[in-house]
C-alpha cells in the first residue's frame, strides 16, 4: 500500500496531460503537503523551508534553506498557481542536475558539508522568478514528499523602496460565519495591508493545520493607496459546528490568529450577555 496525497480537481487535467508527473503525487494545497504513514510504520517528516517568505528586487539574489532529518537526493521544484509543479533540479552529489540545461546560469543548489540542509540559490532575479518553491525527496521511488514551500516575489527596484517606505501590517481582519444547511462556513477576511504577500492557514482546536474543505483566494488590490485584501474560506460538516477554529495570517510585518467560535460557544456568549442585561435593568 503506497501513500497518496491529492491535488485540487484543477489541477488533475495537468496531471493527465504531463508525463514528468506520472511519477509523482498530487497534493492538497500549494502550501501544505499531507503525509500520510504506511500500516506499521511512520509518515516521512516534511521538509521545513525557510524563509517562507521572501521578497527580492530585479537583479538581485535570492537564498531558500531546506532542512531534512537525514541525507536524501533533493529536488527543486517551482510551483505557480493553476500549474503543476514543475522541476528545476535535483542534487544527489556535488554538482546538481538541470532539467532545463539554460536554468545552469542562474540556480545554484548546495548541501551543508556536515548537516541534512540544502541551500537554493537564484541569480539575477527576474519577475518571471516569482513563485512557490519546495524541496522534495523521494520515497520508494513513487512518492514524493515535498517541504513546507518559500513563497518568492520578485519586483522592480523603484517599486521595493516605495514598499520599505509604506509596508503596513493588515489594518482589519475579522472572521464572517454563515450556517447553510448541515454545514457551517467561516470567512477569514484580513485587509488593507502591504506588500501583497502573506500566508493564510486554519488550524484547529489542538492547533493542528486544517486543508480540508478550504479555499484559499488571491490578495486583491482594496485601496487606491495600493494596499491589499484577501481572504480565505473553510467549510465544515455539522458533526464539527461546536468546534473552535483558528485563522492565522503571516505577514513580514506581523503575524496573527483569529478564532472562530463554535455554535456552542456562540450560544453561552449570547446567553451570559441577556443575563448581563437583565441583570443591569433590575438594579
Amino acid at each position: 500500500l503506497l501513500w497518496f496525497t491529492l491535488f485540487p480537481l484543477p489541477f488533475l487535467s495537468h496531471m493527465q496531460t504531463t508525463q514528468s508527473w506520472l511519477q509523482t503525487p498530487v497534493f492538497s494545497s500549494p502550501h501544505k503537503i499531507s503525509v500520510l504513514p504506511l500500516p506499521g510504520g511512520e509518515g516521512q517528516a516534511v521538509p521545513v523551508q525557510t524563509p517562507k517568505l521572501q521578497r527580492q528586487v530585479k537583479g538581485s539574489s535570492a537564498h531558500m534553506v531546506c532542512a531534512v532529518s537525514t541525507n536524501a537526493v533533493m529536488h527543486w521544484y517551482k510551483h505557480l498557481p493553476g500549474e503543476p509543479p514543475k522541476r528545476i533540479l535535483y542534487l544527489s552529489g556535488q554538482s546538481p542536475v538541470f532539467d532545463d540545461s539554460g536554468d545552469r546560469k542562474r540556480f545554484q543548489a548546495q548541501k551543508h558539508p556536515t548537516e541534512p540542509r540544502y541551500v537554493l540559490t537564484i541569480d539575477y532575479l527576474t519577475s518571471r522568478d516569482s513563485g512557490t518553491y519546495y524541496c522534495a525527496y523521494w520515497f520508494y521511488q513513487s512518492i514524493t514528499v515535498f517541504g513546507s514551500g518559500t513563497k518568492l516575489t520578485v519586483s522592480g527596484k523603484l517599486h521595493a523602496i516605495f514598499h520599505t517606505i509604506r509596508n503596513s501590517p493588515p489594518a482589519h481582519s475579522e472572521i464572517l460565519q454563515k450556517n447553510h444547511g448541515n454545514q457551517t462556513t467561516y470567512v477569514c477576511l484580513i485587509e488593507k495591508f502591504y506588500p501583497e504577500v502573506i500566508r493564510v492557514t486554519w488550524t484547529d482546536e489542538a492547533h493542528k493545520e486544517v486543508t480540508d474543505n478550504v479555499v484559499q483566494g488571491d490578495p486583491w488590490k482594496a485601496t487606491k493607496e495600493g494596499k491589499y485584501s484577501i481572504s480565505s474560506w473553510l467549510t465544515v460538516s455539522a458533526a464539527n459546528k461546536d468546534k473552535n477554529y483558528h485563522c492565522k495570517y503571516e505577514h513580514e510585518s506581523k503575524e496573527h490568529s483569529l478564532q472562530a467560535q463554535g455554535t456552542y460557544y456562540m450560544l453561552r456568549i449570547f446567553i451570559l450577555r441577556i443575563i448581563r442585561d437583565l441583570t443591569f435593568s433590575l438594579q
